[in-house]
């Protein structure tokens, strides 16, 4: 396997590169999976750490929740949604827990999903529909694709009567596709069907209005591609499904009068500080013209993407367009590929890419940040 020679990197880049944190050493092409946090953002994180610890009773008892409220109010205008319609989780997989177990599977229900996704959630999902003695129907989708429509028709293939939800990832994490949300949504509400959408990639990749994508319930991970602290995410559920939305833990947002967001957000002593950083790697990248750097990154993935694809022979799993990815594209490895391919990766090049499966293909998965 011959390398393709990478692009110099250009004064903006390298400018680019200095305002973060991450091991210059490093081919990092793993933002996929967590994201590099840049300085200016590091450093809001810890000093709302350090404020925590000047005076720990008055931070938690007295400004926590209304500063955790001010933080979701800058958020709530980003995803063009209420900011009581969203709350703060450690990661989608938790926020997609809350809802799991929120809803009361029956006998014979069914959720619906494609063979391409996160395998955490499929273990929540199977788990709780064996417990409920619900079936967890995964809806195979033929690769590769060409038109959003055939993605569409290939998962409607799976509902029935008994479907109660569609759950599937917005970007899937194994192979990097964008699948048409917005239209399944908007086919699942005409057919009083409630969608639930994993959005772990999507947060500071894609522009995302949550009220125009018609998901009823939408979790995304902030620490991937919006660079900010691990740990930080958001659950977003529609006004019309909040009262049977739940909480992982059962605490003092569950006094009288609660709500989706108290539930969820008064979860008890735990450090909000990456949460209260959110706003300022929005801020970040508003600075940094962000819908630029997109662009640069999609036009120097889509080049990686194509000569290794024309070199190695190998077949693409979508056509090149930003419609089916944008920062993160899996890229279809030759059958001579080794097995350790990714251990090879760092151990000898000091790339961090992961190489990831689906039935009978391999991929290395590539992620191009800023």
């Amino acid at each position: 396997m011959v390398a393709v020679a990478p692009a110099p990197a250009t004064p903006e880049i390298q400018a680019l590169r200095a305002l973060y944190q991450i091991n210059m050493n490093i081919t990092f092409l793993n933002h996929g999976s967590f994201g590099a946090t840049p300085r200016s953002v590091f450093e809001v994180y810890q000093a709302w750490q350090r404020e925590l610890e000047r005076e720990p009773v008055a931070f938690v008892q007295r400004r926590q929740e209304k500063l955790l409220d001010a933080a979701r109010s800058q958020i709530a205008t980003w995803l063009n949604v209420g900011s009581r319609d969203f709350s703060f989780v450690v990661n989608a997989t938790s926020g997609l827990n809350v809802i799991a177990r929120s809803l009361l599977l029956k006998p014979g229900d069914e959720i619906l999903t494609t063979d391409l996704e996160y395998g955490a959630l499929d273990f929540t999902w199977d788990h709780l529909c064996r417990k409920a003695g619900a079936n967890y129907i995964h809806q195979p989708i033929p690769l590769p694709v060409t038109k959003k429509e055939s993605v569409v028709n290939a998962l409607w293939e799976g509902v029935t009567e008994r479907t109660r939800a569609i759950f599937l990832s917005h970007i899937t994490s194994a192979t990097a596709l964008i699948l048409p949300v917005e239209e399944i949504c908007a086919r699942a509400r005409a057919e009083g069907i409630l969608t639930i959408i994993d959005g772990a990639h999507a947060p500071g990749q894609l522009d995302l209005d949550l009220t125009a994508l018609g998901a009823d319930i939408y979790a995304g991970n902030s620490h991937k591609w919006l660079c900010t602290p691990k740990g930080t995410a958001f659950l977003y559920v529609r006004p019309d499904q909040q009262d049977w939305v739940e909480s992982l833990t059962i605490s003092w947002g569950w006094r009288p009068g609660h709500t989706f967001v108290s539930r969820n957000q008064k979860q008890g002593t735990r450090d909000v500080s990456g949460f209260l950083a959110v706003p300022r790697a929005i801020e970040f990248q508003r600075e940094h013209d962000w819908a630029a750097v997109r662009a640069r990154c999609f036009a120097m993935l889509s080049r990686l993407r194509r000569e290794l694809h024309d070199r190695w022979g190998t077949v693409p799993l979508s056509p090149d367009s930003p419609d089916w990815y944008r920062q993160l594209a899996t890229i279809t490895l030759p059958a001579s590929a080794p097995d350790d391919l990714q251990e090879r990766l760092f151990m000898t090049h000091a790339i961090e890419a992961p190489v990831r499966g689906h039935v009978d293909q391999r991929f290395v998965r590539v992620s191009v940040q800023g």
